[in-house]
């Protein structure tokens, strides 16, 4: 492999168009500087750049490489940065904002506890599944399933959430289990009003391709937790987070029907605004909450 010193180098000549430059940003002889560009290239097998008296240029394979490599010193800084100052005392204040499911089960908790942590910090979370503003109701932070569009904002992938749909052994009893996705058709399903893609109509895999079906159903809401209740009272199929039944499905409270035919699963970000390098305790607080659902993946998948 080659070595990724070389790499950084060999980036730096492209941006300078000087082995001179490049030795006296590192502090080594510019001798250092050919000799491991050299290197990289014998490694690689390539010519990486044109040489002349006048100038340097990059070759087609080189322009490719440094392409694909420009950024490597910019990555490597912001994972250092990550981890840097891990044991400083944190202050400030952060507002955020949490979706209702995951604050009850485990941020509630966890983000509380990061403010034990960190004494000199404070936070305001608030739980709301609707996706806020971040810039105009001044958040700085926001957990959220789904899709990032705005391209002001940076979103942290966490985690993956699955979804299942269940109902209670009485309920599959009475109306028998269902075999196929069609076989829904002849289901009340419950119906949840905030889903992006039609409060009835519900997601299943055909092979590696998904496909929505259109439900019905005699009760629907904008709450999950509602609709987990009236599938625990026996009224009918509700398709819902993972996380959300997970105790239940456990202790037998309510049956999954329909596993492998199941076909909607969520990315979980962390979203902030667009910064260059956002606060040491937004970023602390990110890994803090991504670790505590690491910690707790059974329940999501």
């Amino acid at each position: 492999m080659p070595d990724i010193d070389d790499l950084v180098l060999f980036t730096q000549v492209i941006e300078n168009g000087s082995f001179s430059k490049v030795a006296e940003l590192n502090d080594i002889n510019k001798s250092v500087v050919s000799k491991r560009v050299s290197k990289l290239e014998n490694t690689l097998g390539v010519q990486l750049i044109y040489r002349s008296t006048r100038n340097l240029s990059p070759t087609e394979a080189g322009e490719v490489l440094y392409n694909r490599a420009k950024d490597i010193n910019e990555i490597a800084a912001a994972a250092f940065n990550a981890i840097d100052g891990y044991n400083e005392a944190l202050s400030g204040h952060i507002r955020m904002s949490v979706p209702t499911i995951s604050g009850d089960l485990l941020l509630a908790e966890a983000v509380s506890d990061f403010c034990q942590q960190h004494p000199g910090l404070t936070i305001d979370m608030s739980m709301d599944n609707r996706f806020v503003d971040l810039i105009t109701d001044n958040y700085d932070l926001v957990i959220r399933t789904g899709y990032l569009e705005d391209s002001s904002l940076i979103a942290r992938y966490i985690f993956n959430s699955r979804w299942v749909i269940c109902g209670s052994p009485e309920y599959i009893a009475k109306n028998s289990e269902p075999q196929k996705p069609k076989d829904l058709l002849r289901h009340n399903c419950l119906g949840y009003t905030h889903e992006s893609t039609g409060t009835y109509d519900w997601q299943f895999k055909r092979n590696s391709d998904i496909f929505t079906l259109r439900v019905s159903g005699n009760f629907s809401s904008d709450n999950s937790a509602a609709l987990r209740k009236a599938a625990l009272g026996g009224n009918g199929l509700a398709y819902l987070p993972t996380c959300l039944v997970y105790e239940d499905l456990q202790a037998g409270r309510l049956k999954e029907v329909l596993a492998g035919h199941v076909g909607k699963e969520v990315g979980i970000y962390a979203v902030y605004p667009y910064t260059r390098q956002p606060a040491k305790r937004i970023q602390m607080l990110i890994e803090h909450i991504r670790n505590r659902y690491l910690s707790m993946s059974e329940y999501f998948g």
